[in-house]
C-alpha cells in the first residue's frame, strides 16, 4: 500500500512532525506487522528521525547544518540561489527515505522519537512525502 502526505513548510529549517500522519497511515492500512517506508522525493528537503519532546533540538541541528553546509562556501552550483546547493548538502547528510518497523499495526518509535520533514530551503513550500507499508494482517 502506498499512500501520499503533502507537507507545506513556511521556512528553512523547519522541521515538521509528521509522526502522527505517518502513524495514521500505518493503522489504516491493516498491517499488524511490517515495514513502513517514508520517502521525500525532493533534493532539497530531507527526511530524518529525531528527538520530538525538547525544542531546542531542531534549532541546534539547523545549527550544526549551517555550519557544515554554510551558504558562503564557494559552491560552484549556484544557478537557483545562495540557498539551494547547501540544501543539496543538507538532504544528503538527513537522508530522503526512511525505514520503521510496524509492530501491532503501530510504527516501532522509540519514547522521545518523531518522523520529521527536514525543510533546508530559505523560502519553504509543499513538499510530497511517500509512505509505502508492507507486511501482514
Amino acid at each position: 500500500m502506498t499512500s501520499r502526505l503533502s507537507v507545506t513548510t513556511r521556512k528553512r529549517v523547519e522541521l515538521a512532525d509528521i509522526t502522527a500522519e505517518v502513524q495514521r497511515e500505518a493503522a489504516n492500512s491493516g498491517i499488524s506487522s511490517g515495514t513502513c517506508i517514508v520517502y521525500v522525493p525532493h533534493t532539497t528537503a530531507g527526511i530524518t528521525i529525531n528527538e520530538n519532546a525538547d525544542p531546542d533540538v531542531p534549532v541546534d541541528l539547523a545549527r550544526v547544518l549551517d555550519t557544515l553546509a554554510a551558504e558562503d562556501f564557494p559552491y560552484r552550483h549556484t544557478i537557483e540561489g545562495p540557498d539551494d546547493m547547501p540544501a543539496h548538502v543538507k538532504t544528503s547528510l538527513t537522508d530522503s527515505s526512511l525505514t520503521i518497523p510496524i509492530r501491532d499495526g503501530r510504527l516501532c518509535l522509540g519514547i522521545w522519537q518523531g518522523i520529521f520533514l527536514w525543510e533546508h530551503r530559505r523560502h519553504g513550500g509543499r513538499r510530497r512525502v511517500i509512505v509505502t507499508l508492507n507486511g501482514e494482517a
